[in-house]
């Protein structure tokens, strides 16, 4: 058995050709470059990757794809694509239909996360969530090593949370617009560019985080600053996610998943939003990182296949 993980990018597209015997060995792997604006150039160029990932296994096999944005659940098309091309289209179904094949579908934080929660951080932990802070904030939540994404698919968008409007008078920090349509998502402050933003906002120059957090390390008091913010921001965000979710483990990735402080910040400014006798659970560096995109989805296109196993036993 073997599956293709496909990660899906505004730049790239990795396709990962995986030898399945109990765990996934990888026989193949080949990058190239996101066609961007002509959607069927887009599908031809998965295609042709696919059918050179059947040729390195020697087999059919299935898919599992991570598509960035998300997908309307009423009418199958794409929405806040980072890929042009994709926009407003039946993006699933095209793929479906050109590969002939069993295809899985999923983000590029729920694919992080089920990487990590299979042979990851996370592994063998009753439940977990992956939550990926870097150009934006979104996650997956995974239970037994599966993950679980919800009626609309959607389970695990923290990102659109919106911040408490008492944190944000607290802070002196102004309601950000996003381009969810809504105002205030948490993903606006907590991710890389947010970060930017509040040190932009407190007086900076509006720097990358690692630079902010290199500042803050010297004693700049406007870095210091905005760390602390963000920590709280983040804190809250994280916190909510225990109350909501109870995980075993929250394992963050993205760009500042590489940011040492928040590992040690992050579980008091987390119990500052809790009540009492609620433990915060381990925040965890990834074990993939950024190679568990491609990783996620095949592990994705193989929970496909037992899921319908397992429909058509009870069907019997």
């Amino acid at each position: 058995m073997g599956f293709h993980g496909i990660d899906i990018g505004g730049s790239k597209i990795e396709l990962v050709a995986y030898k399945d015997d109990g765990g996934l060995a990888e026989v193949h792997r080949e990058r190239i470059a996101t066609p961007g604006t002509d959607f069927d150039a887009f599908v031809q160029a998965v295609v042709a990757l696919v059918q050179r990932g059947d040729a390195a296994l020697g087999r059919r096999a299935p898919a599992g794809i991570g598509l960035p944005g998300i997908i309307d659940s009423a009418t199958g098309r794409q929405l806040s694509s980072n890929v042009p091309a994709l926009n407003g289209r039946l993006v699933v179904s095209a793929l479906q239909e050109a590969l002939q094949r069993p295809v899985a579908i999923g983000n590029d934080c729920q694919c992080f996360a089920l990487s990590e929660a299979q042979g990851g951080a996370a592994q063998g932990l009753p439940s977990m969530f992956g939550a990926i802070i870097g150009t934006g904030a979104g996650g997956g939540y995974c239970v037994e090593g599966r993950l679980l994404r919800g009626l609309n698919g959607i389970a695990g968008e923290w990102g659109h949370w919106p911040v408490p409007a008492a944190l944000l008078i607290q802070h002196a920090v102004p309601i950000l617009d996003c381009p969810c349509g809504r105002s205030g998502c948490m993903e606006r402050y907590v991710s890389g560019p947010g970060m930017s933003k509040l040190h932009a906002h407190f007086g900076g120059a509006g720097d990358a985080p690692l630079a902010i957090a290199a500042r803050a390390q010297a004693g700049d008091k406007i870095a210091e600053q905005t760390l602390a913010v963000h920590l709280d921001l983040l804190g809250h965000a994280l916190a909510t996610l225990v109350i909501t979710l109870d995980p075993h483990a929250i394992v963050l990735g993205g760009g500042l998943s590489q940011l040492a402080h928040l590992y040690e910040g992050l579980p008091g400014a987390m119990r500052r939003h809790l009540f009492a006798g609620v433990q915060a659970p381990p925040i965890l560096p990834p074990r993939f990182g950024d190679a568990g995109g491609a990783r996620g989805t095949a592990l994705l296109a193989r929970q496909l296949l037992e899921d319908q196993a397992l429909n058509q036993t009870r069907t019997a």
